[in-house]
C-alpha cells in the first residue's frame, strides 16, 4: 500500500514535470536563496546558478513543528514524511496530536491492526472542527479500538532500542507511560524560512511565517510569498489558488481575492470530515442569529445503498439574510460534496438557492440539501 502511495504521488510530480515542458518553464534542481534584490542563487550538483528578475515568489512550503525537548530522530519518533514510507507497519503507535494528520495516520494504523494511542493536549479530537464532529470521530474511533486520551500533555518521550516509552499528565493531573514501537509526531507545522536569504532582504514574518498583503506581496518589494511558508490556512488547495491569483496581479490582471471565509477543509481518515465557514460555536460567538440543521445519512439512500451509513451533515445558516456561514460533515465521501457549499458561500448564493437547486437521488449530495432544509425549517424527511 505504502509503494502504491508512492507510485501515485510520483506520477502526479511527473504530471507537473510535463506542464514546465508544455509551458516552457524551466525548473532548476537545487537550493535557492536570496542575495540581494531581485538576484537569487541555486546550488545545484553541479554548481552554483545565478539568476535575475524583477519579480521572485517564495513557496518553500512548510514542514513538521516538533514540541518542545521532543524531537523526530527518523526511525523510532517520526513525523508524516517518515510515516509515509514505512518499510512495514510496526505493532504499536502513540500518535502526538490529534489534528488531521494525527488521526489520518491513526485510522490508516489501525485498519492494519496496529495498536494505536492517540495523545491530545486539547479537550477533543479534531480541535478546530466543529463539536459535534468531533464526537462522531471519538465514537467511531472507540468502536475501532483506537485509544484516545484528550485534554492530556505530553511530558516526554524517550527511546530504548527498538521501542518508545511516552510519559503523558492527563486532564485530573495524573502520570502515565506508554511504551509502542513508534511515535509519530503530529502537533502542527512551521515554515521552511530558514537558509533562503530573507535576512536583510526587509522580509517580515508574522509568527514563524512570512507577512504578505492582499496580493502575496511581502514587506520588501519585489518579493511574494504563496503557500505554507505565508501563513494558514496551510492546504495545498489555498496555495494553488494564491500562486494563481498572485501571478495574474502580476501581470497587471485584476483577479477576485481568495475568500478565506470560505475556505474548503478535508480530512481524509474513515469516516471523513470536511468542513467550510464557522462553526456553530464561532456563529453564535459572532453574535449571529442563526439557524441550524442536521441530516444523517442512516436515511441516504445512496449511504444506505453502499452500507456507509455513519455521519452526518450540518448546515448554519444566518437567519438574517438566509446566507450560509458554515457547513460541517462526516461520513464516506464527504470530502467530494464540499465543493458545493464552497461554491455557494463565494457566489453569496443563499440557503433557498441550494434548496432550489435539484439534487440528483439517490446521492449523498441530498444530504446537503436536506441538511440546508432542516435549517430552514423546511425539511420534510425526518
Amino acid at each position: 500500500m505504502i509503494a502504491r502511495s508512492r507510485g501515485v504521488a510520483e506520477k502526479l510530480s511527473s504530471g507537473i514535470a510535463h506542464l514546465f515542458k508544455k509551458y516552457g518553464v524551466t525548473h532548476i534542481k537545487g537550493t535557492g536563496s536570496l542575495t540581494g534584490r531581485g538576484k537569487v542563487e541555486v546550488t545545484t550538483p553541479t554548481g552554483v546558478q545565478k539568476l535575475e528578475a524583477p519579480r521572485i515568489i517564495i513557496a518553500t512550503g512548510a514542514r513538521a513543528k516538533f514540541l518542545p525537548g521532543i524531537e523526530a530522530d527518523g526511525d523510532r519518533v517520526i513525523t508524516y514524511r517518515d510515516a509515509m514510507v514505512l518499510p512495514e507497519p510496526p505493532k504499536s503507535v502513540v500518535v502526538i496530536g490529534a489534528g488531521a494528520i494525527g488521526v489520518e495516520f491513526a485510522d490508516f494504523w489501525n485498519a492494519f491492526g496496529i495498536e494505536v494511542t492517540i495523545i491530545e493536549f486539547m479537550p477533543r479530537l479534531v480541535p478546530i472542527e466543529d463539536e459535534e464532529v468531533s464526537k462522531q470521530l471519538a465514537r467511531s474511533f472507540q468502536k475501532k479500538g483506537i485509544k484516545v486520551l484528550t485534554g492530556t500533555k505530553t511530558t516526554g518521550v524517550k527511546v530504548s532500542g527498538k521501542t518508545v516509552t511516552t510519559s503523558y499528565t492527563t486532564p485530573d493531573g495524573k502520570d502515565g507511560q506508554i511504551t509502542t514501537e513508534r511515535v509519530l509526531l503530529a502537533v502542527g507545522v512551521q515554515a521552511n524560512i530558514e537558509g533562503i536569504g530573507l535576512e536583510g532582504m526587509g522580509v517580515k514574518l508574522d509568527r514563524g511565517f512570512i507577512q504578505v498583503d492582499d496580493n502575496y506581496l511581502t514587506t520588501s518589494p519585489g518579493i511574494w510569498a504563496v503557500g505554507d511558508c505565508a501563513g494558514p490556512p496551510l492546504l495545498a488547495h489555498v496555495a494553488m489558488q494564491e500562486g494563481a491569483r498572485c501571478v495574474e496581479w502580476m501581470a497587471g490582471k485584476k483577479p477576485p481575492l481568495v475568500n478565506y471565509d470560505a475556505i474548503p477543509g478535508c480530512t481524509y481518515c474513515d469516516p471523513e470530515i470536511a468542513s467550510i465557514g464557522k462553526t456553530e460555536a464561532q456563529a453564535r460567538e459572532a453574535g449571529m442569529d442563526i439557524s441550524v440543521g442536521r441530516f444523517p445519512f442512516s436515511v441516504n439512500g445512496k449511504a444506505l445503498g453502499a452500507g456507509h451509513t455513519e455521519g452526518f451533515v450540518k448546515v448554519v445558516i444566518n437567519k438574517a439574510r438566509g446566507e450560509i456561514v458554515g457547513v460541517h460533515a462526516i461520513g464516506h465521501g464527504v470530502t467530494d460534496l464540499v465543493a458545493e457549499m464552497s461554491l455557494a458561500m463565494t457566489s453569496e448564493a443563499t440557503a433557498h438557492d441550494i434548496l432550489s437547486a435539484v439534487h440528483p437521488h439517490p446521492t449523498l449530495s441530498e444530504a446537503i440539501l436536506e441538511a440546508t432544509a432542516e435549517a430552514l425549517g423546511e425539511g420534510f424527511h425526518l
